[in-house]
């Protein structure tokens, strides 16, 4: 396991604005390629009431980007929708690692749960 010195805990914040955040658990069933972008791939992601697509920067952090796929993560579902590439974002994907330069992994549930699960 690779080392780090950890960055410093960032301001605070009032639990009213944390509530604001939903992050659920979703099943990624597919990793499609996002044409003209070498970074970032979508996600077709099962809520359990929906489907939502999630865009990924994570071309070069997996020589596979596709392994993931029937995988659980985490995901915050109710970010303004962004249009990147030609490609609708619908949310954001929890990784860890990533901000402290380290080899990214998904952020998962301990077992299987329902798709739709709230974190919190």
């Amino acid at each position: 396991m690779t080392a780090i010195k950890p960055a410093p805990v960032k301001p605070t914040v009032p639990i009213e604005l944390l509530n604001r955040i939903d992050v659920r658990v979703g099943t990624i069933e597919r990793v499609e390629d996002v044409k003209n972008s070498d970074k970032l791939v979508k996600l077709i992601v099962d809520f359990g009431d929906h489907r939502g697509n999630i865009l990924a920067g994570m071309k070069k952090e997996r020589q596979n980007p596709r392994e993931i796929e029937g995988k659980q993560a985490l995901f915050v579902v109710n970010l303004e929708p962004r249009r990147i590439f030609g490609e609708l974002s619908e949310g954001m994907l929890f990784d860890i690692g990533y901000a402290d330069g380290i080899t990214p992994a998904l952020a998962v549930p301990e077992h299987p749960m329902p798709n739709g699960a709230r974190a919190g």
